[in-house]
């Protein structure tokens, strides 16, 4: 299927029910997503099929904080197209490193992310515990730490 990856617009809606199928809590999203650059993927009939943001985070370092594909769209590889347009988009705007983190309960997404070039670089023990009011489910494992992955551009 032919798709596009384009920036969400100034005078757009970011679309939060995408968001939340990576971030829960709407209220965690809206506290990162103005100082994130958004990005949408469409089909060629205009119909979204996932969204990525981007936060710088430290000096030469942006963040991946949240990357979703749409339910009707999973398991087709866009979730490493998403990636990887993350990654060349980081890169040409003169970042060293790109980071992003998911949950221990996140099975799937780990392997995809190491699959993509990221290393575990790190463990936010409790994370989800001390930020999340309600506790998070996936796959029969309650999603308790943090796992950060970083992937580095020389």
């Amino acid at each position: 299927m032919n798709h596009t990856i384009r920036k969400l617009s100034s005078d757009e809606t970011p679309p939060m029910d995408l968001l939340l199928l990576a971030d829960p809590d709407q209220e965690i999203i809206l506290s990162y997503l103005d100082r994130s650059s958004v990005f949408l993927m469409e089909s060629e009939k205009g119909e979204l099929i996932g969204v990525y943001l981007l936060l710088p985070t430290r000096p030469h370092t942006v963040e991946i904080v949240n990357i979703a594909v749409s339910e009707k769209f999973q398991g087709q590889g866009f979730g490493k197209k998403l990636l990887a347009h993350a990654s060349e988009t980081a890169r040409s705007q003169g970042f060293l490193t790109l980071e992003i983190g998911t949950g221990n309960s996140s099975i799937a997404q780990l392997g995809l992310y190491q699959k993509s070039g990221f290393s575990i670089s790190g463990i936010d023990f409790g994370f989800f515990l001390r930020n999340y009011p309600d506790p998070i489910w996936e796959n029969g494992i309650q999603c308790k730490d943090m796992i950060r992955l970083s992937r580095h551009f020389s």
